[in-house]
This record gives structure tokens, C-alpha cells and sequence, in this order.
């Protein structure tokens, strides 16, 4: 369990209050399923008891022991993540049998950590690239689960590098079209995470690539929730299509600036990002880049000397005195 990312429990065995609100928020601000690793049946059992709480999809992400994943089905869990390569065959039949039972879907993972033992010798003699290995491995899973009828599977390979990500799943996509869930693994911390996640997520989408998406960061599961947005969003816009949800710009900090917009859009992102409208919101810091630059926000705010500014359409609608900010752009935001 991310016991580093969430308080899981206020007693033993039971999910914690700030555990389930958490949850919550991160569905109100966009995320479609949330997956938790699951180490031993003691967190499975956790877990189950905290898919009953929330009402966003939990996926039990599942490595070595194959018990573990009997036991989350015994829950209201929506999915199972396995890797065929640390779990024997027989096993892997066992969590379909009762996965089919069940329905419940299931990801396979594969990655260069845990490939089967003849793929990696196949990899030191040179008889096999990495990729295509991994490949491999992908196939060699399909097979098993097709072959005790699974369907309902979606796949994930996962590398560190852009290019191998990239390369990956565009060779996957060509020999299968079973839904892949995509994603460049230990991206790194914030900047960078956001820039190689962008890189090669935009490019697969954009290539038609893809059925779901995650991002991987260093940070908070907040800022990986909006870093996915804004990339489903770039993709779109690059399309000239429309997507839904609130979109935010904001400008630095420079010498006409007479607005903290850094420390404003901080305090305002979190539910910036839950509201469910589709509008333009902009937070600037000065007359320049205020009403003109932002006409087209549906609402904005800006620094004017000692004042502050709420504009519509690039329409001033109030002018304020700083301390007033807050409370100001709160009201103007629930008449929208």
C-alpha cells in the first residue's frame, strides 16, 4: 500500500477518515481508477474493507503470491493487476477461474524486472532484443488467458525510457488490439516526470494509441491526476477537438507584477480541478496579461497596483482590495 501517500489506517484494519476523503478528492479532481500495491493478504484484506467506502475503482496490484489475488476478489475490488512473469501458470489459471466467476477484469503487467527466467537468457545471448522480449512475454500471457477463455484483460508494458516506451507499444498495438494502458515508469520527480510523461504519452494518443493512461511521478497523486489531464487535454486541442473539465492558466512572476499568483494558484489548484464545468480559469498578475491576454476566460483575477481584479471575457466585474481576493474569486466561481 502508498503508506508513504496515504494515512491507510485510523485503527487496525479499518481505512482511514482522511484515507477515504483523500480517495474521494482525487476522483472529484479526475482520476478514473486508483491502484494500491498489495503485498500480503493482511493489506488485502484492508483494502477490500476500503473499496466498500469509496465509490472510485480500486485495482489490487498483485506480485509473487497469487493467494493475495484470490483474497481481493473475495472483495469489491475492480480489478486485478498480475505479472505472469513472477507467478506460476497453475496459479495464474486459479485468479481467471475465479476472476471469470467474479467478473472481474485483469491487467497483466510486464516489465523488463520480472520476465520469464528463458526470455532474460534469451536476452544475455543476444537472441532476443529487450523489446521484443517484453513483447514476448505480453503474447506468451494473452495466450494463457485466451486460453482459459479471460477476455476481459487489458494490457500494460512498462519502461522507464520514452523512446523504449514509445517503441513498445507501437510494436504491441501492431500484433494485438486488446486495450493497453500506458504510461513511462519511473518518470522521475516533478519537472521531469511531466516533461518525459508528456513526450511519450502525447505521441502514442496521438498515434490512437492507448485506452488508459498513467502517470508516474515522484509527487503527490494529486499533481500525476492534473499532470493527466492537462496531457489529455494537449492531445485533444492538437487534434481540434473539445475537452471536458476546467482548464487553468496562469503567468510567472515578473516586474509588473503586482499579484502572488504563484501563491494564489497553490492555494486554489485542488479545487480549481474538482469542479465539474467546463470553463477557462485565469490567474494573473498584472493589467497586461489580466483582462487582455485572459479575454477569453470564462472568469480571471488580476493585480492592478494595490487592487485586485475579477474579470469575465476580459470584462472587469469587480475591483477589490487584496485580503478581499479569496472570498471575492470563491463567490464569483459558484456563479459560473
Amino acid at each position: 500500500m502508498w503508506k508513504d501517500r496515504l494515512s491507510f489506517t485510523d485503527i487496525e484494519g479499518i481505512p482511514g477518515k482522511e484515507t477515504v476523503s483523500r480517495i474521494n478528492r482525487l476522483k472529484d479532481m479526475g482520476c478514473g481508477l486508483l491502484r494500491f500495491a498489495v503485498p500480503d493478504i493482511k493489506t488485502a484484506e484492508i483494502m477490500g474493507n476500503l473499496a466498500s467506502q469509496v465509490s472510485l475503482p480500486l485495482v489490487a496490484d498483485i506480485h509473487f503470491d497469487y493467494k493475495i489475488a484470490l483474497r481481493c476478489l473475495d472483495f469489491p475490488i475492480a480489478k486485478i493487476r498480475v505479472n505472469p512473469g513472477n507467478i506460476k501458470k497453475q496459479h495464474i489459471e486459479q485468479i481467471l477461474s475465479k476472476a471469470a466467476s467474479k467478473g472481474r477484469p485483469l491487467r497483466i503487467g510486464v516489465n523488463g524486472g520480472s520476465l520469464p527466467m528463458d526470455l532474460r537468457r534469451s536476452i544475455k545471448t543476444g537472441d532476443l532484443d529487450p523489446l521484443e522480449a517484453l513483447v514476448v512475454a505480453a503474447e506468451q500471457a494473452l495466450a494463457l488467458f485466451q486460453a482459459a477463455g479471460f477476455l476481459q484483460v487489458i494490457l500494460s508494458i512498462k519502461t522507464s525510457s520514452i523512446a523504449d516506451t514509445i517503441k513498445v507499444n507501437r510494436m504491441v498495438a501492431d500484433r494485438t488490439d486488446v486495450p493497453l494502458h500506458i504510461g513511462v515508469t519511473e518518470a522521475g520527480p516533478l519537472i521531469a516526470g511531466v516533461v518525459r510523461n508528456t513526450f511519450a504519452l502525447h505521441t502514442l494518443l496521438s498515434a490512437g494509441i492507448g485506452d488508459t493512461i498513467r502517470v508516474s511521478l515522484s509527487d503527490t497523486m494529486e499533481n500525476e491526476v492534473i499532470a493527466g489531464r492537462e496531457i489529455l487535454r494537449a492531445v485533444a486541442e492538437n487534434k481540434g477537438e473539445k475537452h471536458e473539465g476546467v482548464a487553468v492558466i496562469s503567468c510567472p512572476r515578473c516586474g509588473r507584477n503586482s499579484f502572488d499568483t504563484h501563491a494564489f494558484i497553490q492555494k486554489w489548484q485542488p479545487l480549481l480541478y474538482q469542479m465539474r464545468k467546463n470553463v477557462t480559469i485565469a490567474i494573473m498578475g498584472c493589467a497586461v496579461n489580466g483582462p487582455e491576454e485572459a479575454r477569453h476566460a470564462d472568469l480571471g483575477i488580476t493585480g492592478v497596483g494595490t487592487k485586485v481584479l475579477l474579470f469575465r471575457h476580459g470584462k472587469i466585474i469587480k475591483t477589490i482590495d487584496t485580503v478581499e481576493a479569496d472570498a471575492a474569486f470563491k463567490d464569483a466561481l459558484e456563479k459560473l
